[in-house]
């Protein structure tokens, strides 16, 4: 399947060229790349994050092979959705699906389905294509969507997901997109979104699970956060560490409804 574009021309630039020149703005140059197990970066329209995306992919370098790990927003598809092969267009470039570690992840638990509907027209992934793309245009992805799980299927996805790429023989970055606090006051955003991010860098998926039931944190990558840190812990990662944080009220000006968006590295 080839998966076209859709939401360019809403989410980020439908022109090529714009398109470069946006994601070039948001990257810094001077930031001094490392290598990472997983990184977490946000899915909003670039002109609310876009920053924070182009912060937390310029902390890290971006290798050949990349497992893409997000929610589902529409409902469609697979509770656990992978995209077992093709590639993922966008405005100034193609990205092919790494069907080996696909299939290997497949494999590794029958929680994961192989899947195309869940990805058809969900936005969480695509927008980190055009960053990662910038840096690396040589990169292979495994598109991963995940709707519902409870702790136990979480760490059961989690370990079969480093099984899968400890067993590829490459470098593999895994990427989670979600967004923080939905629609509160700044000031609640962010008290409630340094209780997760305190979580996710303390690599505590079973705590960010349970902080985000009790304190209502509205972090809709909550549960492709929470796979991701047991896989980090299982493939070596010790900590993770917040590169920036902002709201969508630095933009708008609007600080009543806002949405929160953290870039952390995990290492």
């Amino acid at each position: 399947m080839v998966r076209r574009p859709c939401v360019a021309g809403r989410f980020y630039p439908q022109e090529s060229e714009t398109l470069r020149g946006e994601v070039s703005a948001f990257l810094d140059t001077g930031a001094q790349a490392q290598a990472a197990t997983a990184i977490m970066s946000p899915h909003a329209g670039y002109v609310y994050s876009g920053g924070v995306a182009g912060a937390v992919f310029s902390s890290v370098v971006i290798p050949d092979t990349v497992v893409l790990i997000g929610p589902n927003h529409t409902g469609l598809g697979e509770n656990a959705a992978v995209m077992p092969k093709g590639s993922w267009q966008m405005p100034f470039g193609s990205m092919r699906v790494n069907e080996e570690l696909a299939g290997a992840l497949v494999d590794s638990s029958a929680l994961f389905a192989a899947d195309n509907a869940a990805h058809l027209m969900e936005h969480s992934l695509e927008v980190q294509l055009p960053f990662l793309y910038q840096l690396n245009s040589s990169v292979s992805i495994v598109p991963v969507t995940v709707m519902r799980a409870d702790i136990a299927e979480c760490e059961e996805m989690g370990m079969a997901l480093a099984k899968a790429v400890a067993g590829c023989g490459r470098d593999v970055l895994i990427v989670i997109s979600s967004d923080m606090t939905h629609y509160e006051s700044e000031r609640s955003a962010k008290a409630k979104d340094k209780l997760a991010i305190a979580r996710i860098c303390a690599l505590d998926g079973q705590g960010l699970l349970d902080v985000a039931e009790k304190k209502d944190i509205t972090m809709c990558g909550v549960i492709p956060a929470v796979i991701a840190i047991f896989a980090a812990k299982k493939l070596g990662a010790k900590h993770g560490r917040l590169v920036r944080y902002a709201t969508s009220g630095e933009v708008s000006g609007d600080f009543t409804q806002v949405v929160g968006y953290a870039g952390i590295v995990i290492s």
